[in-house]
């Protein structure tokens, strides 16, 4: 397994990519799980699901910097916590890689999409019209940092009763290979804005938010 990427934002907020050049008898040589975590593991298929999830785990072990078992379930919506630890934490996958943020600032959110034009195709599944205006020819990289944005933002939100067309909202942003927009997520009568980042990582697309206090 190689570290492929690693930025700290500051000193509380931290992530990391990982590509997966291990099998999961490797990967799994490097952890300790519980019966939970044992049970997930036979409910997948052998493939690329497995891999990624142990990758995932083997990747918050070394940012926490521990060989130790760390205890990381999941709450009634999905998302993943560390009840032992100060940090809020999202993991990310896509084909070779594993990624993962960690921040004891707040709630955190992110994902790593491998970049192809079949965005196109789905692009009114996810984008307003108001949001389609500001991009323009269709412009694959700028609809990924969109996708990125709103799936970082989602699972920061952790509510699986959210939708991206219906309930989060871009702001007109210039499209750069690194760059920050702001989202807006409306819930019920409650409205709150992020600002996303989003960057190039090769020949994926990468997003990552922290909701700061």
């Amino acid at each position: 397994m190689a570290l492929v990427y690693l930025k700290e934002l500051d000193t509380e907020t931290k992530l990391a990519i990982w590509k997966i050049e291990e099998t999961a008898e490797e990967l799994l040589d490097r952890l300790q799980l519980d019966e939970r975590e044992k049970a997930i593991l036979d409910r997948f298929s052998k493939g690329k699901r497995t891999l990624h999830w142990l990758a995932s785990r083997v990747l918050l072990r070394y940012l926490l910097k521990t060989n130790e078992f760390i205890s990381c379930p999941s709450d009634e919506n999905g998302k993943p916590y560390l009840p032992n630890y100060p940090y809020e934490i999202s993991f990310t996958h896509s084909y070779d890689y594993a990624g993962l943020i960690m921040s004891q600032k707040g709630p955190c959110g992110i994902d790593l999409e491998i970049i192809k034009d079949k965005v196109v195709r789905i692009k009114e599944k996810f984008l307003k019209p108001d949001e389609l205006a500001f991009i323009l020819n269709d412009n694959i990289e700028q609809l990924y940092a969109c996708w990125c944005a709103k799936e970082a933002v989602y699972k920061l939100q952790g509510n699986k009763g959210i939708s991206f067309l219906e309930n989060m909202t871009i702001l007109p942003f210039q499209y750069k290979p690194q760059g920050v927009m702001t989202l807006m997520l409306r819930k019920g009568g409650l409205i709150k804005s992020f600002q996303v980042y989003y960057e190039n990582f090769q020949d994926y697309m990468l997003g990552y938010v922290v909701d700061e206090p």
